[in-house]
């Protein structure tokens, strides 16, 4: 019996690093989904709605696949109805990680694995958390000038120098921050008889 293809449905370039590391054949297809709130009130609610869209939208092409979506929605303490987006401009990013100075900030991430021809789909949320340092006004500024963290919510890159602007970080499995759970991920291919490692 042959093993299915294994696709990725994300245009992420941190999620294909993170699956990399498994050093199994996948391909990657981006999933044509609006990835707009529909009146959730939390993020985890949002998270998993949209890494399920993602993985049933390339899983409907390719019924025979196993396709894996994931989301990650950002928000700050007290605030789990008030999600932090991309920022996708310099001045945005600033303001961002204004705001998150010497606070909590949580990440809902959520992963939905589907294989349509066999009826299997399993979606998921995991939690991490981190506690923003202090940061001043030219730190903040060197940061998203070096980094361009543009298109990460939060306004950070775990996996680099955002690294710098913590003074905690709380949760089981890192890759949940980075956008992806990979433990999880991992049991459920397991599952799904796909050898990892």
């Amino acid at each position: 019996m042959s093993t299915p293809e294994i696709i990725l449905a994300s245009s992420s370039q941190t999620r294909k690093d993170l699956m990399d590391r498994l050093r199994i054949d996948y391909r990657s297809i981006v999933p044509d989904i609006d990835e707009s709130p529909r009146g959730e009130n939390h993020a985890d609610d949002l998270a998993k709605r949209l890494a399920f869209e993602k993985a049933k939208c390339i899983s409907s092409q390719y019924p025979d696949a196993i396709v894996i979506g994931s989301d990650q929605v950002a928000w700050r303490e007290g605030a789990p109805d008030i999600f932090i987006g991309k920022p996708l401009c310099t001045e945005k990013a600033i303001k961002q990680l204004q705001a998150n100075s010497d606070k909590i900030v949580y990440f809902s991430t959520a992963l939905s694995v589907q294989h349509a021809s066999s009826g299997f789909e399993q979606t998921l949320i995991e939690h991490y958390k981190v506690k923003f340092r202090k940061l001043s006004l030219p730190e903040i500024e060197r940061y998203v000038d070096v980094e361009q963290p543009l298109h990460c919510a939060g306004s950070f890159k775990c996996e680099s120098l955002g690294i710098s602007l913590f003074e905690e970080m709380i949760g089981h499995d890192q890759t949940t921050l980075m956008g992806m759970p990979m433990i999880k991920l991992c049991q459920i291919l397991r599952e799904l008889k796909i050898l990892v490692p």
